[in-house]
């Protein structure tokens, strides 16, 4: 540890975005974040794919096409990461790690996949890193599972950590727009990215979802032990039953604690009621919902993305680890000392909405009831709407485990009487 620096010299790899503003903000506040890290924070190079394509915003001496050579200057105390992507970013911060220089980064992608291998690294350099950014923007929420939460148990999270999403749903649910009208409009207006597989999907919140219940329940989680279902199936129709009902349909990254001991992670659109915090969450602002067993329930709410959110969260990280190195200490290590294993999605208990478009027949409601029965999923209630063709069955459980509500849907889609399963969703919480 170099404790005695006066000056920190910081490096960054990305520059778009996020990176864009991360300059901006080190260079016009250098002066109050120097002070509140203990050494003055000095921005001296800044690693892009060309240097030349556009402008940046920040003096062209601080640009470089060299990445490597970034992590690799032993001028440089402190690392920011914002590449994304796996490779070569994995690389890079390995490298840094290595050469004995904290790192900040908001790569989400990246810790879900190989996080381990990263904080194992962090280890052996005795080195910090920090990554606040990677889940939910400018919302501190890493930081208090890791430290402030870490004298309780935390029993569940839940939250809304994608704001392309949360906004596509938000317009259906506010103006009856169908599924592919408000994509259009979220795309149109810069919420939505041209290709929005990776949001749409669940794929960007199962890698949060990965990292919030690693640092939850001190184990080790990947994006691949995450279930994930996205919202393209979700419809007007799904949107205003759930309206009629007092309830509301949102992505939901999920991670509780099975009866045995279990990790459960899922992402999944999922029905709540309008009085939970979570309902009043709208547009793309994200909010995430912690329960545990001291503090009771809590909600972290704010913007969970963009230019400067993200920024402010990154600056956070990179003043908290220029104070560590000023001081000689390191933050909080990865703490996975409790090994849970991940459970499957079939042994996740919650209640279901399940939408049938039957025959309008005698006989039709009992033979229902019967497959129900047979799985032993109980029935809460039954709405019957419409006649003839279009008569339609909403049936709502009562708890019950993923793989009974399944075998349950598949017996259900071989009845005669029953047209189709439109549509099967989650419900969470009371309702």
């Amino acid at each position: 540890m170099s404790s005695a620096k006066s000056t920190l010299k910081v490096g960054m790899l990305g520059c778009g975005v996020v990176g864009s503003q991360v300059a901006r903000l080190l260079i016009e506040n250098k002066s109050d974040l120097s002070t509140r890290a203990g050494a003055t924070l000095e921005l001296v190079k800044v690693a892009v794919r060309d240097p030349k394509s556009k402008k940046y915003g920040i003096k062209d001496e601080l640009l470089t096409s060299d990445l490597k050579s970034v992590v690799a200057d032993p001028d440089i105390d402190l690392i920011i990461e914002v590449l994304g992507g796996i490779e070569p970013a994995r690389e890079l911060i390995l490298t840094a790690l290595k050469n004995g220089k904290s790192v900040v980064t908001a790569n989400k992608a990246l810790l879900a996949k190989h996080g381990a291998q990263l904080y194992a690294a962090a280890d052996q350099a005795n080195v910090d890193l920090y990554y606040e950014a990677a889940v939910a923007g400018a919302i501190p929420i890493l930081r208090p599972l890791r430290e402030s939460l870490i004298g309780d148990h935390v029993v569940r999270v839940m939250g809304i950590v994608n704001g392309t999403t949360n906004y596509i749903l938000t317009k259906m649910d506010e103006n009856g727009a169908a599924f592919a009208d408000a994509l259009s409009e979220a795309q149109k207006l810069g919420f939505a990215e041209a290709d929005p597989t990776a949001d749409i999907e669940g794929i960007d919140a199962a890698a949060k979802a990965a990292i919030l219940a690693g640092l939850a329940f001190h184990s080790r989680v990947t994006d691949v032990d995450v279930y994930r279902e996205g919202i393209s199936k979700i419809t007007a129709t799904d949107v205003k039953v759930a309206k009629a009902m007092d309830l509301i349909i949102k992505l939901l990254a999920i991670a509780d604690v099975t009866e045995d001991g279990a990790i459960a992670v899922r992402v999944h659109p999922a029905l709540i009621s309008r009085n939970h915090p979570l309902a009043s969450v709208r547009d793309s602002f994200n909010a995430v919902f912690v329960e545990s067993q001291a503090a009771g329930q809590m909600m972290f709410y704010g913007r969970g993305a963009g230019g400067e959110p993200t920024a402010s969260a990154i600056l956070g990280d990179l003043v908290a680890v220029a104070r560590h190195k000023v001081s000689g200490g390191l933050g909080p290590r990865e703490s996975d000392y409790a090994d849970r294993k991940i459970a499957k999605i079939g042994e996740t208990k919650t209640r279901y909405l399940i939408r049938l478009n039957v025959a309008d027949k005698p006989g039709v409601l009992e033979s229902v009831a019967h497959v129900f029965a047979s799985h032993q999923v109980s029935i809460q209630t039954v709405r019957q709407s419409g006649a003839g063709d279009k008569a339609e069955l909403i049936v709502m459980t009562h708890i019950s485990s993923e793989s009974a509500l399944s075998a349950t849907v598949k017996e259900l889609s071989k009845l005669d009487s029953v047209t189709d399963v439109a549509s099967v969703l989650r419900v969470e919480g009371e309702i």
